[in-house]
């Protein structure tokens, strides 16, 4: 996809983080927006913001963990622009402990909005951007989280192993099918976001009454340390992102210092030896948790 100015990008989690920071770079191509977020006001701010500056937006407040909303935001994406050449499955939240002591709501809250998001996005989509005959792209946010599995971050890192593994298989599908959509996969590091206080927006069915545990407070405090310390901004991946999408390049990683952990756990894999300390390039960051 070389040609932005006047063709349409749907992008999720647009309130802020990344998502606010690809609907910027796609207004700044002159591309058309169609953007979702679960938090009413964040997204209104983004887009009072691009439509100041001339941008054409429709903003649509969603939990993209409901399919219905997930559809409802492709039908008024088609109503208003007849098509969508940019889909840009991001909106996500971050949770952690030890696995056993996340509770069955954690699981819910987690892989519906990282996971469920993602293949709402897909299977909405995808069809009608085939039908359209007009190419397109297809991006999948989802982390480093997604090629380790660090401890204390269970929930979270199957969620995104699950996403790596539904954007490479998308890939090789459209390949089968011989179609014209490129796709690429986003796995950041620690970028100063909002995900980090993505608990503002559980949905109250999906909130645990019980104080959380001193595994998940020390998963909290983790991401929280290491989100705001990070040195890379979310309008550099933005930008990243957007230049992979034109050169129809598949993995994005933007933190380059990580793949040396990343290795190590593959050549665990080919040598079928136990898995290492994800930690033992930086042992300094490896979480501890005090009762």
């Amino acid at each position: 996809m070389k040609d932005f100015a006047g063709r349409t990008a749907v992008i999720t989690g647009a309130g802020s983080g990344f998502g606010r920071e690809f609907a910027r770079e796609a207004a700044a191509r002159g591309m058309h927006l169609v953007l979702a977020d679960i938090e009413a006001d964040a997204l209104a701010a983004t887009a009072r913001e691009l439509a100041a500056g001339g941008s054409r937006v429709v903003a649509e407040v969603a939990d993209v963990a409901d399919g219905a909303a997930v559809a409802r935001l492709a039908d008024r994406a088609y109503a208003e622009f007849g098509a969508v050449h940019l889909l840009m499955n991001n909106a996500g939240v971050g949770s952690g402990g030890l696995l056993w002591e996340n509770s069955e709501r954690d699981w819910q809250w987690v892989l519906g909005v990282n996971l469920w998001g993602v293949i709402h996005g897909v299977r909405q989509f995808v069809p009608r951007m085939l039908a359209g005959g007009q190419g397109g792209h297809v991006v999948n946010t989802a982390s480093v989280a997604g090629l380790l599995t660090a401890p204390n971050l269970g929930v979270y890192n199957v969620s995104k192993h699950a996403v790596v593994a539904l954007t490479e298989t998308l890939h090789h599908d459209l390949r089968l099918a011989g179609a014209a959509l490129g796709v690429s996969l986003l796995c950041p590091a620690y970028v100063p976001t909002g995900i980090a206080r993505s608990y503002r927006n559980r949905p109250a069915a999906l909130r645990d009454g019980a104080p959380p545990t001193a595994s998940q407070r020390a998963a909290q405090a983790a991401i929280s340390k290491a989100v705001e310390g990070g040195r890379m901004t979310a309008a550099a991946v933005a930008q990243a992102t957007f230049e992979a999408v034109e050169q129809d390049r598949f993995y994005v990683l933007t933190h380059p210092q990580i793949l040396p952990t990343v290795q190590l756990r593959f050549d665990d894999i080919v040598q079928q030896r136990n898995p290492s300390d994800p930690f033992t390039v930086k042992p300094q960051l490896k979480p501890r948790i005090d009762g």
